[in-house]
């Protein structure tokens, strides 16, 4: 007589897992030969592997990454220059908890974004707070909330990412506001969290492409000295994974 407002509370209660596994103990009488603290326990894991799951769905969804990606699916032969145990090491995401970075370096096409945005899959499921820009776009952004208002505010979201992943990092010549934004973003971060770099551009070539020496300096001090480095050889994967053309004949 008591199973319906029980099963009422637990909607109020927001504890949907644990009302659909008392649900499913009261259809099985074989639940009836357990005693009733393992029935709890049983409940109670149902209902964090569902919070887990719904954390790391929203962790995900946030973190905006332009494609599928994880490690279990990426190609990690030794033609594309990548050193498997090293990989799966960096998908412990120990390097994120011990606010380090990562330089995820190669030529146009060869993977460089679905190499990051596996890493961040992996710092998602490991409950870290990721976000992925193209590095074009933050500064857009960047340059819009110093119209709107909004850049103090939007400097504290940046601060409180664990992983920050800037794609096409350097592709293009930076202006000096952009310089100093960056350098803004870079000072609240550096060692309290980490940023995963992906360039075409190798890091010879970075400074070259800031437009003050000092700023260029204190930029590249806090990205490069304390990273990891993933460097991608090997042919265009878009070339790779193309259509087979069709025969003329």
């Amino acid at each position: 007589m008591l199973t319906q407002p029980l099963l009422d509370k637990l909607v109020q209660l927001h504890l949907p897992s644990f009302r659909e596994g008392l649900l499913e103990q009261l259809r099985n009488p074989q639940y009836s030969e357990l005693a009733f603290e393992e029935r709890l326990a049983l409940l109670v894991d149902l209902e964090c592997t569902h919070r887990h799951d719904r954390r790391i769905q929203r962790r995900v969804r946030l973190a905006s990454f332009p494609q599928p990606a994880s490690i279990e699916d990426l190609d990690l032969s030794s033609a594309r220059g990548l050193d498997r145990r090293f990989v799966l090491e960096l998908s412990q995401c120990v390097w994120i908890a011990s606010h380090l970075n990562t330089l995820v370096l190669g030529p146009t096409g060869s993977g460089k974004t679905y190499l990051a945005s596996a890493l961040g899959l992996s710092a998602c499921r490991n409950d870290h707070a990721v976000r992925y820009y193209r590095t074009s776009r933050l500064l857009f952004q960047l340059a819009q909330s110093h119209l709107d208002g909004s850049y103090p505010t939007l400097l504290a979201s940046l601060a409180k990412l664990d992983l920050l992943i800037l794609d096409d990092w350097m592709r293009d010549p930076l202006t000096a506001s952009e310089a100093r934004d960056l350098l803004e973003v870079f000072d609240d971060r550096f060692g309290r969290v980490s940023t995963l770099v992906a360039s075409q551009v190798p890091v010879a070539d970075w400074f070259a492409r800031l437009p003050d020496p000092t700023i260029a300096d204190s930029i590249l001090d806090r990205i490069i000295h304390n990273s990891y480095r993933l460097t991608l050889t090997g042919d265009s994967q878009r070339k790779t994974r193309a259509a087979v053309p069709m025969s003329s004949s």
